[in-house]
C-alpha cells in the first residue's frame, strides 16, 4: 500500500485528487491550512486510510511532520491564480516558491520517492507564432507573479541532482474547470456557465484569445499517472496536461454554453491585447504515458448548469467560491 501526501488537499483540485487516490487504495495524508475551510474533505475524516494535518508550507515543522513515511507527494498548495498572487505578492513568493523548495528538500531527506509539482500552462505567456502550438520545450514567457513562481520552481526542481532519491515531475496544468467538493466560480468555464444559468448578461473581454482547458478530474488523474509510471518515463521531466483538441477561444466556450442555454445573453467587449494567448500541444503526455482525458468542456458546462439551476448552491455568488 503506497502512502501519498497531498498538500492543499482541501482545495479545488486537491479534494478531487484525494478521493481518487483513496479509491485506488492509497493511504492519503493531507496538509492544508484550511484557508478556504475544510468542508470539502470533512467526510474523509471517517476514512481509515485518510489522515489530516492542519499546517502551512511556510512552517518547517509542519512540513517535517507531513513528509514522514510518505512514498509520493502531490504538491498543490499555493496562492493560485494571477489575481490572488497580485493581491498577496509576499505570501505568493513565500508559499509558491520558498515553501516548495523547503518541502522538496525535506521530502528528499525523508526518503520520498516521487514529487509531483502542480505547475501551469500560464508559463508560456504569449505565443510567438499564433499558428503554432506551444510544447514543453517552447520558450517560457511568464507575465504574472503566479507564473513566475511556477517557472522558478520548475527550474529549481529540474536542476536538482539526478542522484537524488526523490524524483521530481512538473505538470503544467491547463486552465481548470468542472465541479469539485470545493467549488470555484472564478474560473472561465464555471463563471461563464453560472452567469448564463442565472439569467444574467455575460460580458466577455477579449473573446479571441486562446487557452487550453482540462477538467478537474482529469488533472487529478494525471498526478496518479505519474505516481504509477516508471521513473525513467517521468523523473526530472515536465508534461503539459490536457488534450490538444481542448484549446478554446472564449467565444468558442460561449458557443458551447449557448447550446445548453440557448436564450443566454452575451455582450462582447473588444480587447486587442492580452498578455496571455497560447494554444498548447499535449502529445508528450499522451505518447509517453498514454494519458487521455475523460471529460471535455461541453461535459463540464452541462454539469455546472445543472448544479446551478437545480439549486445545489444556495448562493452561487458566495465569496468562498472564489480564490480572491
Amino acid at each position: 500500500m503506497k502512502k501519498a501526501l497531498v498538500t492543499g488537499g482541501a482545495g479545488y483540485i486537491g479534494s478531487v485528487l484525494v478521493r481518487l487516490l483513496l479509491e485506488r487504495g492509497y493511504s492519503v495524508r493531507v496538509l492544508d491550512n484550511l484557508s478556504f475551510g475544510g468542508e470539502s474533505i470533512v467526510d474523509l475524516l471517517n476514512h481509515e486510510r485518510f489522515e489530516f494535518i492542519k499546517g502551512d508550507v511556510r512552517n518547517d515543522s509542519d512540513l517535517k511532520a507531513a513528509v514522514q513515511d510518505i512514498d509520493f507527494i502531490a504538491h498543490l498548495a499555493a496562492i493560485v491564480g494571477d489575481p490572488a498572487c497580485k493581491k498577496y505578492p509576499e505570501e505568493a513568493r513565500a508559499i509558491n516558491l520558498e515553501g516548495t523548495k523547503t518541502l522538496y528538500k525535506l521530502a528528499d531527506e525523508a526518503g520520498v520517492q516521487k514529487f509531483v509539482f502542480a505547475s501551469t500552462c500560464s508559463n508560456y505567456g504569449k505565443m510567438d507564432d499564433p499558428n503554432e502550438l506551444v510544447h514543453e520545450n517552447s520558450t517560457l514567457a511568464p507575465v504574472s507573479l503566479y507564473a513566475e513562481t511556477k517557472v522558478d520552481v520548475e527550474k529549481y526542481l529540474l536542476g536538482q541532482p539526478k542522484s537524488n532519491g526523490c524524483k521530481p515531475t512538473c505538470l503544467r496544468f491547463s486552465t481548470v474547470y468542472g465541479l469539485s467538493p470545493r467549488p470555484r466560480f472564478d474560473l472561465t468555464v464555471n463563471e461563464f456557465t453560472r452567469e448564463l444559468a442565472l439569467g444574467r448578461e455575460l460580458v466577455i473581454f477579449g473573446e479571441q484569445f486562446w487557452r487550453p482547458y482540462c477538467h478537474v478530474v482529469d488533472l487529478s488523474r494525471s498526478v496518479i499517472e505519474v505516481f504509477e509510471a516508471d521513473d525513467e518515463k517521468v523523473a526530472f521531466d515536465v508534461f503539459n496536461v490536457g488534450d490538444t483538441d481542448e484549446n478554446y477561444r472564449k467565444e468558442m466556450i460561449v458557443t458551447e454554453i449557448l447550446k445548453v442555454i440557448p436564450d443566454g445573453k452575451v455582450k462582447y467587449v473588444q480587447k486587442d491585447e492580452d498578455p496571455r494567448d497560447y494554444r498548447v500541444s499535449f502529445e508528450k503526455i499522451k505518447d509517453r504515458l498514454g494519458f487521455k482525458i475523460t471529460k471535455r468542456v461541453p461535459d463540464g458546462i452541462r454539469n455546472i448548469n445543472q448544479a446551478v439551476t437545480d439549486g445545489f448552491f444556495q448562493d452561487p455568488d458566495d465569496s468562498r467560491f472564489s480564490n480572491i
